[in-house]
């Protein structure tokens, strides 16, 4: 990790946007292990209404609109989201991390039953993970305590919602056009969302970063210190080439 940049008093800008759970709570270990020169905004998503993308894009540029300049990084449901975002914001992001995530459908052989995605499914596939969660050897106290806590914040009724969304999302154009860097996070034993997410990516931009946290879906969350080293490194790249640049104006 590049420690030297306390010194430098290198400053940038990192905002964060959610999965599915829509809460900062996955995000904690991240925020604890990345240093003081980034500066962190974690966005949340309403828990009650429509959550659609078209819904939450026009919260999320609220929220950045007194940014100058920044990095956004969108974890699984959150990667789309992050696109459209850096579309309506082309001067201000110089910089997009997908973290497990996708442009089209990562389950495409559930979309055309996506309005069958209910709160009462959704209720259903709670109480079986809430099971699994129990299993010996399947979760640490950590992960099974931030479930519990992102399960009580956030009804059934919102997931389905999120869920129906990503099951018709599009973001090709949105990835084909981003003039920012661009990095994917790769989990290497991701139960959530498969290779073909990212082999897509690559095929539209072959430019992306990418690289491999140890862990499963969650491993922001799970191996935060190597996901922070992946996250510093690319900040730190990305600000020696703002710092470049600016050099070249004077």
């Amino acid at each position: 990790m590049v420690d030297s940049l306390q010194a430098i008093n290198l400053k940038t800008t990192l905002v964060l946007l959610p999965g599915l759970d829509g809460t900062e709570i996955f995000f904690g270990p991240l925020l604890r292990h990345l240093p003081t020169w980034i500066e962190t905004v974690v966005i949340t998503y309403p828990a009650t209404g429509n959550n659609d993308y078209n819904d939450l894009l026009p919260i999320v540029v609220s929220e950045v609109r007194t940014l100058k300049s920044f990095v956004i990084l969108g974890s699984s449901f959150g990667g789309p989201l992050a696109l459209m975002v850096a579309s309506q914001c082309r001067s201000k992001v110089s910089g997009v991390i997908l973290c497990g995530s996708f442009v089209t459908p990562p389950r495409p052989g559930l979309v055309p039953f996506r309005f069958a995605i209910s709160a009462p499914l959704i209720a259903l596939i709670r109480a079986i993970r809430r099971l699994r969660l129990i299993m010996p050897g399947y979760a640490t106290t950590d992960f099974r305590r931030a479930k519990a806590i992102s399960w009580r914040r956030v009804n059934a009724s919102v997931l389905a919602s999120r869920a129906r969304s990503a099951l018709r999302v599009d973001v090709r154009p949105q990835l084909r056009e981003c003039p920012a860097r661009l990095m994917y996070l790769a989990s290497t034993q991701d139960e959530v969302i498969s290779r073909v997410s990212l082999n897509e990516i690559l095929a539209i931009a072959p430019q992306t970063i990418v690289a491999e946290i140890a862990g499963p879906h969650f491993a922001l969350f799970t191996n935060p210190v190597q996901s922070a080293t992946f996250i510093v490194n690319f900040l730190y790249t990305e600000q020696k080439l703002i710092n470049s640049v600016c050099k070249s104006d004077w």
